[in-house]
C-alpha cells in the first residue's frame, strides 16, 4: 500500500518533523507499507488558471493519484490552510482521494486555530469522500524545541494512536473494489 505523506507548506519545518515522527510509528505497525514525504518545499508550485500545468504540479498530481492513503500536514496561517495546499486540491480530479483513508496533522501559534482541521479541512476531504479518520492531532509551536524535535509526550502518544487508526483504516480499505470506487 502506498501512504503519501504530504507536508502541505512551503515554510517552516514543523509540519515536516511531524510527518517524520508519523512515518516511523506507520513503519512499526506496518512494515509493508510504501511511504513518501511529499514536501512541498521542493516543488515550483504554479497556481490553478486554466493553463496546462509545469512539470512540478505534473508530478504532484501524480502522487495523489498513485497514492493509497495519506496523511495530510498544515500548518494554520491566519486562521486558514496554506493556499498552496488548497491549490494542490484544487488540482485533483474530485475521485483522486475516493474512499482513500487519510489522517490529518496540524500546527498553529494559537490553540484555537485547531478549529480549521474541523470547519475547512475536513469539509474539503468530505467533498473527496476521502475515508478520514475520526482523530486528528493539533500541535502547538510549544510543543517543539528550537530544533523542530517534538519535546511533549502527550503529542507522541497522540501520533502514535493516529498512526494506529490510520493502519486500521488503510487495511478496511483495502477491500473496496476499485470497480465500486470508479462507479460512485
Amino acid at each position: 500500500m502506498k501512504i503519501l505523506l504530504v507536508d502541505g507548506t512551503v515554510l517552516g519545518r514543523k509540519t515536516g518533523a511531524i510527518l517524520q515522527e508519523i512515518e516511523g510509528y506507520i513503519q512499526e505497525l506496518a512494515p509493508s507499507f510504501e511511504l513518501e514525504i511529499m514536501y512541498f518545499s521542493e516543488y515550483e508550485h504554479q497556481i490553478v488558471d486554466g493553463t496546462p500545468l509545469n512539470d512540478d504540479m505534473k508530478k504532484l498530481v501524480q502522487k495523489f493519484e498513485e497514492a493509497d492513503a495519506y496523511i495530510m500536514a498544515t500548518p494554520i496561517f491566519q486562521g486558514s490552510i496554506p493556499g498552496v495546499l488548497k491549490n494542490a486540491f484544487d488540482m485533483l480530479h474530485p475521485k483522486t482521494m475516493r474512499y482513500k483513508p487519510v489522517s490529518i496533522v496540524a500546527n498553529g501559534g494559537t490553540y484555537q486555530h485547531h478549529l480549521v482541521v474541523e470547519n475547512q479541512l475536513k469539509p474539503i476531504l468530505d467533498y473527496f469522500r476521502a475515508l478520514v479518520t475520526p482523530n486528528y492531532v493539533y500541535t502547538h509551536a510549544t510543543h517543539f524545541d528550537a530544533e523542530n524535535t517534538i519535546i511533549d509526550d502527550g503529542v507522541h502518544d497522540r501520533l502514535r494512536e493516529l498512526a494506529r487508526v490510520f493502519v486500521q483504516y488503510c487495511e478496511m480499505s483495502s477491500t473496496l473494489s476499485k470497480e465500486a470506487i470508479d462507479q460512485n
